[in-house]
């Protein structure tokens, strides 16, 4: 598989190669080696989450309080997603920048955002299945959500659509206001989770 970094830095895009024959299709996934090649950290897996969503079902844009944060790995077994990082960090120099990548099981790939990060999907076809790993459990208190239709954001949303979202969603505040309610993770705080994790990472690979 190829990894490349994407607009929002901490996030990647992984090109996966299927191999099929007349019997079906084989993928691998998830390559910790390549992940971490990359990282410098990799993903310490604590969860795997599995959501199907009906044609225009939009799901974020959500993330978790650092530390810990949640960092997720997402791919997309059966259907079609646009799948969309937003760099929420207070003080990063590409706060507010987002970018996307079509998830679709015909031509698979796969998305790595580290901890910190916004993350959101749409489901571009009935039934979409969506498979992430996460680095932390679930934690009501310490995960959140921002507008995903912030004018400010700007997503890239397909515009013919009719969205669909659960009611926390819907009543998530722009990003502006989250920051001002003191809700998003700084850089600070991220950099310091990455800069441990790599040090983490370093004592394992001893």
């Amino acid at each position: 598989m190829d990894i490349r970094e994407l607009a929002v830095p901490d996030s990647y895009v992984l090109d996966l190669v299927p191999h099929g024959d007349s019997r079906g299709r084989f993928t691998e996934w998830y390559r910790a080696d390549v992940l971490s090649e990359a990282t410098g950290f990799g993903l310490i897996l604590a969860q795997a989450n599995h959501s199907v969503s009906a044609r225009g079902v939009l799901r974020g844009v959500h993330f978790a309080l650092v530390p810990p944060g949640q960092a997720k790995y997402v791919y997309c077994p059966s259907g079609k997603v646009l799948d969309v990082i937003v760099d929420i960090r207070v003080g990063s120099p590409t706060f507010g920048v987002h970018d996307a990548v079509l998830l679709d099981s015909e031509s698979p790939r796969a998305v790595y955002l580290a901890e910190g990060l916004g993350h959101a999907f749409v489901s571009l076809a009935e039934a979409s299945s969506v498979t992430y790993l996460v680095s932390s459990g679930y934690s009501p208190g310490r995960e959140f959500g921002v507008h995903p239709m912030d004018p400010d954001l700007d997503l890239p949303w397909p515009a013919d659509l009719e969205f669909e979202f659960s009611a926390k969603d819907q009543a998530a505040p722009t990003l502006a206001e989250a920051k001002q309610q003191g809700l998003l993770p700084t850089m600070e705080q991220c950099a310091a989770r990455y800069a441990e994790l790599r040090g983490g990472a370093a004592g394992r690979g001893r």
